[in-house]
């Protein structure tokens, strides 16, 4: 019989909170969109700012976010962490966190992201069109950028052929995605892509439009890709014993699990599979579940490729049928398994990571 991992349920989620506002926004930094989502978490918490010791941020904030964002809000914390890994760098987060908490380093951390995707300084190249200094020590611009592939629609494009020649899947497969998260995005006000009204391209979407919209980069086509937007969000952890006695009823963090298996697109072993298969049997065994015992998910949608792809990686189908989770109405509002019931990257906000 295995005995229960010593970090399971270590601490809990204790309060949640955004940016006042998101999507397309004039006049803010990305400093200031952390600072106004963690004073949203933290009020909704209820906790108080001097028992904050330990900020995890990263994202539009300088060389050093989380300290950025500590001076900034005159906290002097005994734990910072701005681990750079992508959009997935908030999930390392609550595992570093989650550690700490357990080992008595800290008793209340804030977990922050905030980031001016849309409106702020632009890094040429990563999509954008524009100028970007070259940097020979970067081995992904020395053995790739040289060759053309520059910018995350042009990597993932590349994994989708693969996929779709490996498995025969379809780019109709890929824009039922879209069209179901769409669908939640409609039932959530603050999504982006809610209605005509917050966005001339917002509201209900089919496959045929999905196809029909421009192509970014073959087999991706616009509806396929995330938004770019303005957007900050933050959460509040703590340890049991406190979280038992604030407002909410505790979020407790059953699993979490890390796992890299490359920085550089060249260097995949297999363009049709990540290492979040790896991170997932961590977390899974960290719970003592597996994925059979899921009740929703909420996966990064980058491009709908990203979704597809890693629900095969967390054993929510079978391998090279990751687009099928879609297919039916389990994915759906009321389905068996709900996907990405705020919308998602692809239709409710996506700020850069």
């Amino acid at each position: 019989m295995l005995m229960p991992h010593p970090l399971r349920r270590a601490a809990a989620i204790v309060g949640a909170g955004e940016s006042d506002e998101i999507g397309f926004i004039e006049g803010r930094s990305s400093l200031q969109l952390h600072a106004e989502a963690v004073c949203n978490a933290v009020a909704d918490a209820g906790v108080r700012w001097e028992e904050i010791d330990g900020i995890f941020a990263t994202g539009g904030s300088g060389r050093f976010p989380a300290a950025a964002l500590a001076e900034y809000l005159g906290i002097r914390p005994r734990y910072m962490d701005s681990t750079q890994m992508g959009g997935s760098s908030f999930l390392f987060f609550v595992h570093h966190a989650l550690a700490a908490i357990a080992t008595g380093e800290i008793e209340v951390a804030v977990i922050s992201h905030g980031e001016c995707g849309f409106s702020g300084p632009r890094r040429g190249g990563r999509g954008t069109g524009g100028a970007h200094d070259f940097d020979p020590w970067d081995p992904g611009e020395l053995y790739e950028r040289l060759y053309g592939a520059w910018g995350a629609p042009a990597f993932y494009a590349h994994a989708m052929n693969r996929y779709m020649h490996r498995f025969g899947a379809t780019k109709e497969d890929f824009a039922r995605i879209a069209v179901v998260t769409r669908e939640w995005a409609t039932l959530n006000p603050r999504a982006v892509m809610h209605s005509k009204e917050t966005h001339p391209y917002g509201g209900p979407i089919d496959v045929e439009t999905v196809i029909g919209s421009r192509v970014i980069a073959w087999p991706l086509s616009l509806l396929d890709c995330c938004l770019v937007t303005d957007h900050g969000a933050a959460v509040v952890l703590t340890t049991p014993e406190r979280a038992r006695s604030l407002r909410h009823p505790p979020v407790w963090i059953e699993g979490a699990g890390e796992a890299l298996s490359h920085m550089n697109m060249s260097q995949m072993e297999d363009f049709t599979a990540t290492s979040a298969r790896d991170s997932a049997a961590r977390a899974y065994r960290m719970a003592g579940m597996g994925p059979g015992e899921m009740e929703m998910a909420m996966i990064y949608d980058s491009f709908t490729y990203t979704a597809a792809v890693t629900a095969e990686m967390l054993g929510l189908t079978p391998r090279g049928e990751g687009a099928s989770l879609w297919a039916g109405d389990a994915a759906r509002p009321g389905g068996d398994l709900p996907v990405n019931t705020n919308g998602g990257g692809l239709s409710f906000s996506h700020s850069g990571m």
